[in-house]
């Protein structure tokens, strides 16, 4: 099977950083990819991990192929996922080890899941972003995709933060905790599931406001729909809290900086191999259900 039976041509490739293993998975299949008649591309940790030359950053990758193969973990993905931003390039998520939630692949697979995706059979599940945007003063100060979760932190030496949360512009109430989630359902089984969160099917058009450690016991989570428009109002000192994004990127936050998330109009892509079921997934990664 080569180029003209699949509906994919150029392929890239994206790895997590300082993987010893990728030095010898990565050249065997580009190996592979090259007998097939495909096309080929890596970005700049790949090229790191081998020695060479040729890598791109992988907003540059992202804009040249069809189809990106991940190799690494959930980290990797949620960093591929924010690079390909908006444009509809399927993932193809190869697990290295760790719990890797999202990844759907084994490195033992990798192959045999190849030949069917290059052929055309496979299924696509497609997943909702939250938009962060940092607003301070009167100005549009950053603004972020997030496949997992918006996050407010305190800084290292805080004692709480105090938050005021808007739904929609109606007052929800003040926040006296460690934090505050903004989560997708895709997110509901990271963070924000380990600070008492729900989970949260990943088709259901929701985004969910979790508090972390709250003073206040009655403070739950809350499931809004995806149309919600949700801001946060940071009040205190200066540097006292912290905004990330999938826990990857981030900034330090000001009195009266002002966080609005809300439903991206990006979505990300993520190649499924078989029928993999949610609670499959549960059982299998979180043990669900084991005594």
């Amino acid at each position: 099977m080569g180029m003209e039976a699949s509906p994919f041509r150029r392929i890239g490739i994206i790895s997590k950083p300082r993987r010893p293993d990728i030095r010898e998975i990565a050249p065997e299949l580009m190996r592979w990819l090259e007998g097939r008649g495909f096309l080929y591309k890596y970005d700049l940790e790949t090229s790191k991990a081998m020695g060479v030359d040729g890598g791109l950053s992988r907003e540059e990758l992202a804009a040249e192929v069809d189809l990106i193969v991940v190799l690494g973990g959930d980290g990797t993905l949620l960093a591929a996922a924010r690079a390909v931003g908006g444009r509809n390039i399927p993932l193809l998520a190869v697990n290295l080890g760790g719990l890797g939630f999202l990844m759907t692949t084994s490195p033992h697979e990798v192959y045999a899941v190849l030949e069917c995706v290059l052929a055309g059979k496979f299924d696509i599940q497609c997943r909702t972003m939250l938009r962060g945007e940092l607003v301070r003063g009167a100005h549009l100060f950053a603004s972020y995709d997030a496949l997992n979760d918006v996050v407010i932190n305190k800084a290292a030496m805080a004692r709480v933060i105090d938050m005021d949360a808007y739904v929609n512009e109606d007052f929800v109430c003040s926040y006296r905790a460690d934090g505050l989630i903004v989560s997708t359902p895709t997110g509901s089984t990271a963070y924000s599931l380990s600070a008492g969160g729900p989970v949260i099917f990943p088709s259901v058009a929701a985004l969910c406001v979790t508090p972390i450690c709250p003073h206040t016991l009655t403070n739950r989570p809350v499931v809004l729909p995806d149309t919600a428009r949700v801001e946060i109002v940071v009040k205190g000192a200066d540097d006292a809290s912290y905004l990330t994004v999938d826990g990857q990127v981030g900034v330090d936050l000001r009195s009266h900086d002002r966080v609005r998330v809300y439903n991206s109009p990006n979505r990300v892509h993520l190649i499924q191999p078989q029928r993999m079921r949610f609670f499959e997934v549960l059982r299998n990664k979180m043990k669900w259900g084991e005594r």
